[in-house]
């Protein structure tokens, strides 16, 4: 992930970044806590449509900054955050 797509420039567009995304994430866990990757995919590509591409690297961040944990067993992520 390059640092370019986690700093908007003037001529990104608000919802088109890796932050907004993070934040979409974020609301879905936040809400049931514990999600499957495919039910979370879907969740947040109803609010965003043209945002697939940010998908992976928002969720990357998310679990660098230790807010998801991901559960292999059941292919799902946690909230992990306060």
């Amino acid at each position: 992930m390059s640092l370019r797509m986690l700093l908007p420039n003037k001529h990104s567009h608000p919802d088109g970044t890796v932050l907004a995304a993070a934040t979409e994430i974020l609301k879905e866990l936040m809400r049931k806590r514990i999600i499957a990757y495919s039910d979370l995919k879907m969740a947040t590509a109803k609010r965003a449509d043209s945002t697939d591409y940010l998908f992976t690297p928002a969720l990357s961040l998310l679990y660098v900054l230790g807010l998801v944990e991901y559960l292999p067993k059941i292919d799902s992520f946690e909230y992990t955050g306060k």
